[in-house]
């Protein structure tokens, strides 16, 4: 109740009524917090009127109608009128009796006392994306308690892609009183202090720390550049001098720079749900050769499936399409000792990404691709031993597709063994060594600074509902992805139209 009290902007209470003046408090808290104008409020004050009237005695004579006091009204009854009555009345209003002081800890009526104070705000729950760069990120606003919370979520450590997401604290807003409250800015040593949050637009909102003076450490940037590596990276300076010093440098620098000043966060939604979809869409953390891990969002467009980085690195910034998958265009692998051979796979993919441009030729740029999945080609590729070879006329060598392979399952448990082929890089080894289907597919590569971007062929290699894979042939590296598993509200797209206007924007920031 002392909390309550403080989210209302009162003191502390100054000790119990005596019994015999709980009644009146009762009955002049009752008049004095009379509703002004909410038509809610008038319509419960009818209620109660009736309630008084019902009691009228049936005397031939008239007579004065019995008084009806609060403790007679019903509790539903009760937490109407007590969620209308101003904050300051409610701790006294607690000191009248049991029965007031256990109404007056239900949930409904502190939401309401909440909604007063988070109206500003309320605008800026759910996910977005800082403007850090290519670097990108993820933040979610969350409601905790008297607290608007703004968490940034960073992927676990490299390259552990099923550890859990890790997280901390950027800012919060505290609901210190009534229709007021106060921003802090949480990042830096020294505890929460002062900052200021600006509400831009609808789907855009920035943050300023007003005392940055608190993010710096006694010993220096130094002493700064330590902590940022052990608790980013979990490894110290000399563990990673000779592998990313440079680029360390620079992914330092912009982030103690950007937090310094003003800081902007755009709206990003989670990808809409279809019962067509291969697997449920949403966030994924994946590995990216020497950038670590990064943060990726798959969803399903028709007969392609998509990766849209949100967090980013300085090739390949945060926003832009990384991995694009042609689900009309699925890939039977050989078995385990021909899979091993690079040159095997390779021959498979850019046979099939040739028919593909044939195909593109014909249907235009877009290759035809509308709403609603079709069923996919029969997979390419030499037949599993257990089938017979194809003995259609016309068909070329690694043409060879097996229709029991195309209707095979896709469920959980059911598929072909997976192992990477010789000579192709992996940054985590303890991946899958089962899948359930592959699909040809492109990713993105590019120079530093985003330099002559390039989609190249690849391989998509499905291995259960949450996690999945792809081969980048021109750079011989394999990338693993597992699902974020955090819960997220306040992330859905109001129509998916909203939601392919978000992909436009966040990838028109850093095109």
């Amino acid at each position: 109740m002392a909390v309550c009290a403080r989210l209302c902007g009162v003191g502390p209470s100054r000790g119990c009524r005596r019994r015999q003046q709980r009644q009146g408090l009762a009955e002049t808290a009752a008049a004095d917090s009379e509703p002004d104008t909410d038509p809610e409020e008038e319509r419960i004050e009818a209620g109660a009127a009736a309630l008084s009237g019902a009691g009228v005695g049936r005397s031939a004579g008239p007579s004065p109608p019995p008084r009806c006091s609060l403790l007679e009204l019903p509790p539903e009854l009760l937490v109407e009128i007590f969620a209308s009555l101003p904050g300051t009345d409610l701790p006294s209003l607690a000191q009248v009796c049991t029965k007031f002081r256990h109404i007056l800890h239900t949930d409904t009526i502190w939401r309401r006392r909440c909604r007063e104070v988070l109206h500003r705000y309320r605008h800026i729950l759910g996910l977005w994306q800082p403007d850090i760069g290519p670097y990108g990120g993820l933040l979610n606003v969350v409601v905790d308690g008297l607290f608007i919370i703004g968490w940034m979520y960073m992927p676990p450590h490299d390259p552990h892609v099923d550890d859990p997401m890790r997280f901390k604290p950027l800012f919060r807003i505290h609901l210190m009183e009534r229709r007021s409250a106060t921003v802090e800015c949480m990042y830096g040593h020294r505890g929460p202090h002062n900052g200021h949050i600006q509400i831009v637009k609808m789907d855009e909102f920035s943050t300023k720390c007003n005392q940055t003076d608190h993010h710096r450490m006694p010993g220096g940037r130094q002493e700064e550049f330590r902590t940022w590596l052990r608790e980013e990276w979990g490894r110290t300076l000399e563990d990673i001098f000779h592998e990313h010093m440079q680029e360390l440098i620079l992914m330092k620098f912009i982030y103690t720079s950007q937090y310094d000043n003003c800081l902007t966060y755009r709206r990003i939604y989670l990808p809409p749900s279809h019962p067509d979809d291969l697997i449920r869409p949403g966030l994924f953390k994946g590995t990216y050769g020497s950038h670590g891990l990064e943060i990726v969002m798959l969803s399903f467009h028709g007969k392609r499936a998509r990766g849209t980085k949100i967090t980013g690195d300085p090739n390949i910034p945060a926003g832009q399409q990384t991995v694009e998958i042609d689900l009309m265009h699925r890939i039977q692998l050989p078995d385990v000792e021909n899979l091993r051979d690079f040159n095997e796979l390779s021959r498979l993919v850019l046979e099939v990404r040739e028919q593909v441009r044939q195909e593109q030729g014909e249907a235009g740029p877009d290759g035809g691709e509308g709403r609603g999945h079709q069923s996919p080609q029969e997979p390419r590729g030499p037949a599993p031993p257990s089938a017979e070879p194809p003995t259609e006329k016309g068909r070329g060598p690694g043409e060879g597709a097996v229709a029991a392979a195309a209707e095979q399952p896709a469920q959980s448990g059911q598929g072909q063994q997976f192992v990477l082929p010789m000579g192709v890089s992996c940054r985590n080894e303890d991946y899958p060594r089962t899948c359930r289907m592959c699909f040809y597919g492109t990713g993105l590569i590019a120079g530093h600074g985003f330099t002559s971007p390039e989609r190249t062929p690849g391989v998509f290699i499905l291995f259960d509902e949450d996690r999945f894979g792809f081969i980048w042939l021109e750079l011989k590296s394999f990338s693993l992805y597992s699902r974020v598993q955090a819960a997220f509200r306040n992330a859905e797209a109001p129509s998916p139209q909203a939601f392919e206007d978000m992909l436009k924007n966040i990838q028109s920031l850093t095109a």
